[in-house]
C-alpha cells in the first residue's frame, strides 16, 4: 500500500506545492479546504496527474468542531499516516495596538489551534505504530517580529513553541517533529505587491526542503528548517 500524507490547507500556495511534491513521490494524499470547488478540482488533478489516491473534505481549520470532523474522516480511512503537515493558516497585517478587535483570537484559532487539534486527533495512531513525521508550518515571524506583523507574529511564535513541546513529547514514540520557518514565498498572500518574482522564494523550494527532511533515516530528525529569500527578508 502507498504511504499517506495528510496536508491541511493544501489547495494553494505552499500547501499545494507540498502535496504536489509528495504525490509526485507516489504518496496518497489527504487534504482540506474551505472552498469545496477548489478542493474537488485539486483532488481530481492529483489522481489524474500522479495516479495516486486523493481524499479531502471541506473544512475550516479555524473551527474546532470542523477540525474534529476532518480528523475523524481521516481516521475512518483506516490507513496509517506517514506524514502530517499542519499547513492551514492565514495572514492579516496590522499592529497589535491598532488591529481590529478579535484579530488575535482569529489568528490563534487558524494558525495554532488548527495544528493543535489536528495533531491531537491524528497522533494516537502514530504513537501506536511508533512511527510518523509531523511538520508544522511556522514562519520567519516565529523568530523575528517585524512591522505590521501584529497578531500573526504572535501566533507563529506560539506555533514554534508548540512544535518544540511536541518534539519532546513524541520522540520516545519514534515520531519526528519538524518546524518549517519560511521567509517571503510567492503565493497569493503577496498579490498586489510591487516586487519582482525573483525577490521571493518559490513554494516548490519549501516543499523540496520538507521532503528532504522527511527522507532522512529515522535515526535523525531535522528539528527546524529556516529558509529565506537569497537577498534576505522582505
Amino acid at each position: 500500500m502507498s504511504k499517506l500524507a495528510v496536508v491541511t490547507g493544501g489547495t494553494k500556495g505552499i500547501g499545494r506545492a507540498i502535496i504536489e511534491k509528495f504525490a509526485s513521490e507516489k504518496f496518497d494524499i489527504v487534504t482540506c479546504s474551505r472552498k469545496p470547488d477548489e478542493l474537488a478540482a485539486c483532488l481530481r488533478h492529483l489522481e489524474s496527474a500522479y495516479q495516486v489516491k486523493a481524499y479531502g473534505w471541506p473544512t475550516d481549520m479555524s473551527m474546532r468542531e470542523q477540525v474534529k470532523s476532518f480528523t475523524q474522516s481521516v481516521n475512518n480511512l483506516g490507513r496509517p499516516i506517514d506524514v502530517l503537515v499542519n499547513n492551514a493558516g492565514f495572514f492579516t497585517p496590522g499592529e497589535v495596538t491598532k488591529e481590529a478587535e478579535g484579530t488575535l483570537e482569529s489568528m490563534i484559532d487558524a494558525n495554532v489551534y488548527s495544528a493543535y487539534h489536528a495533531t491531537r486527533g491524528l497522533v494516537e495512531g502514530m504513537k501506536a505504530r511508533r512511527s510518523g513525521h509531523i511538520i508544522n508550518m511556522c514562519s520567519i515571524a516565529s523568530i523575528k517580529a517585524y512591522p505590521n506583523g501584529g497578531s500573526y507574529a504572535i501566533s507563529k511564535f506560539a506555533l514554534l513553541g508548540f512544535s518544540k513541546v511536541l518534539r519532546e513529547e513524541l520522540k520516545e514514540f519514534g515520531i519526528r517533529v519538524t518546524a518549517v520557518l519560511p521567509g517571503a514565498t510567492r503565493t497569493s498572500s503577496w498579490d498586489g505587491i510591487d516586487l519582482p518574482e525573483e525577490r521571493f522564494m518559490k513554494p516548490e523550494d519549501v516543499a523540496d526542503a520538507i521532503f528532504s527532511a522527511y527522507s532522512l533515516s529515522t535515526r535523525s530528525v531535522v528539528e527546524e528548517i529556516l529558509i529565506r529569500p537569497q537577498l534576505g527578508d522582505i
